[in-house]
């Protein structure tokens, strides 16, 4: 048996461009992308996925040195491919973070913060809350195996070559970082209007009552009632994130062009 150098380039590159874009999901991804998570486990992960995926795949991968100019072009562009994917999944953490940080300042809840694991910057605790919840929700409905799904499917729709990404699809991606606060105000709304009521309760009072100490009457008040409101919606909270989701995988389809949602 005689093993020629080319053969070895491309079994080599049959893994090693899929591994550069399977690489930038993972890093990139709500749940597996966050800083607790080990940089060992995440190439596990990274390298237990390729060698599942690459199998599935069509031949047809470049030939082409690792180290050549072309090589370089190529490994930027799978990175870009899959950061793109996973930078898309994160806007609704970002959504749901920032609805949680509105819920909280309304409730008076803004200095209880806690380190986010997601981010690693600080966050409202009902942040954090509404985070751990909807990452429930993404594993209880198999978000990760239909992330993994559209993964393996963007190498049919956007073949490893050196040209991946246009500058419309990053645009697009962008224009949609707006669901940032269409989706806070989403699961903020009911809070924010019944916390408003109360509010404008003690405004009247005051006016009728100016004797009355609604400052110190006022935030356990509006604390309790926070977390009533809070209780009462937490169920709301499921269909959004779940709504959200699904426009994420039809964008991340669109963008790879897999089809318009």
């Amino acid at each position: 048996m005689v093993i020629t150098g080319a053969e070895v380039t491309a079994l080599v590159g049959s893994y090693l461009w899929p591994l550069f874009r399977i690489g930038g999901l993972v890093m990139s991804a709500p749940l597996f992308g966050s800083r607790p998570v080990p940089a060992r486990i995440r190439l596990g992960l990274t390298v237990a996925i390729s060698i599942v995926v690459v199998p599935l795949l069509s031949p047809s991968t470049p030939q082409v040195d690792a180290l050549s100019p072309s090589g370089v072009l190529i490994v930027i562009q799978q990175v870009l491919i899959g950061v793109m994917m996973g930078f898309a999944f994160q806007l609704v953490v970002s959504a749901v973070i920032t609805g949680g940080q509105v819920v909280a300042l309304q409730m008076g809840l803004g200095f209880s913060l806690m380190v986010d694991p997601q981010n690693g910057a600080q966050a409202p605790v009902l942040s954090q809350l509404y985070v751990l919840m909807v990452l429930l929700v993404f594993l209880g409905l198999d978000g990760h195996l239909v992330m993994i799904e559209i993964l393996t499917d963007s190498f049919k729709y956007m073949p490893v070559s050196d040209k991946g990404l246009v500058p419309d699809n990053l645009w697009q991606l962008v224009s949609w970082g707006s669901m940032i606060f269409s989706g806070a105000v989403g699961l903020a709304l009911p809070a924010i209007a019944a916390l408003l009521i109360v509010n404008m309760s003690f405004g009247v009072m005051t006016r009728a009552a100016p004797q009355l100490n609604i400052f110190a009457i006022g935030f356990p008040i509006t604390m309790m009632i926070g977390f009533a409101v809070v209780l009462l919606t937490l169920p709301s909270v499921v269909p959004n994130s779940n709504g959200m989701f699904n426009q994420i995988y039809h964008l991340v389809q669109q963008m790879l062009g897999m089809g318009a949602p």
